[in-house]
């Protein structure tokens, strides 16, 4: 279940508009926003790095490990089909797909059967593909990211052997959805518009974080250093619970 863009804009002007501290416009709102959204998004993956190195337990609801995992969760694409860049061409370069944040495996379905892509170096690739020992063959493919040869678009990837044109899937963590509090003004005052809104794809558990997350930022843009460190405290406090 996401979060609701509207809850979470109308708890952070009741905040910011306390004593007449700023007002927020939806603008600035989405923006922050989505800000707030990606850098929670980002730190499951340091939280989780952290925390896989310290002792779990056996509690269900509240092993570390789990909770963040079950937040990334949400994101998780399996078994997306990828294309060649090129269908007429039988080059082995394929397109990963739109909005991937984190690539997970790559398979190919042969013989009925999925074989996992394994990952090279491309400072390996050039021996691998010409060891006789270790050419990669339809039932042994390799992969590398293929930035070196299409520029700056890192959504590529080269297969070998490069006969290879069908039946590529991947795993992979997406990006969640850019947020957007959409509304339509009435007697110049912006009233919410459900129909064409855009909620938060986090989990449900991070509405607090959220809110706290874009005050804090709010407070940099509306000039109000007691709205950005009352944030920034509560911020300090979550993250120390989660570490105790």
């Amino acid at each position: 279940m996401a979060v609701n863009v509207d809850t979470v804009y109308q708890r952070v002007l009741a905040i910011a508009n306390k004593e007449q501290r700023g007002y927020i416009t939806p603008q600035e709102f989405n923006l922050l926003a989505n800000q707030a959204q990606m850098e929670i998004f980002e730190q499951y993956f340091y939280d989780l790095d952290q925390f896989r190195a310290k002792p779990g337990n056996d509690t269900t609801y509240s092993d570390m490990i789990d909770l963040i995992e079950e937040k990334i969760d949400i994101f998780e694409k399996y078994r997306i089909p990828i294309q060649l860049q090129d269908s007429s061409v039988e080059n082995g370069l394929y397109l990963l797909p739109d909005g991937y944040y984190r690539m997970g495996e790559l398979y190919y379905l042969c013989n009925g059967r999925y074989l996992e892509i394994e990952k090279i170096p491309q400072n390996e690739i050039h021996h691998i593909i010409n060891s006789p020992l270790t050419e990669p063959t339809i039932n042994r493919p390799v992969y590398v990211r293929a930035t070196a040869l299409t520029g700056d678009n890192d959504r590529f990837v080269q297969l070998y052997p490069t006969t290879i044109n069908s039946g590529v899937v991947c795993n992979y963590i997406s990006r969640p959805s850019t947020v957007e509090w959409s509304y339509t003004t009435v007697l110049d005052e912006a009233l919410y518009n459900a129909n064409n809104s855009t909620d938060f794809e986090l989990h449900m558990s991070e509405e607090t974080n959220l809110v706290v997350k874009i005050l804090e930022l709010a407070g940099i843009i509306i000039k109000q250093q007691d709205v950005y460190s009352i944030a920034n405290q509560e911020e300090k406090k979550d993250k120390q619970q989660e570490k105790l």
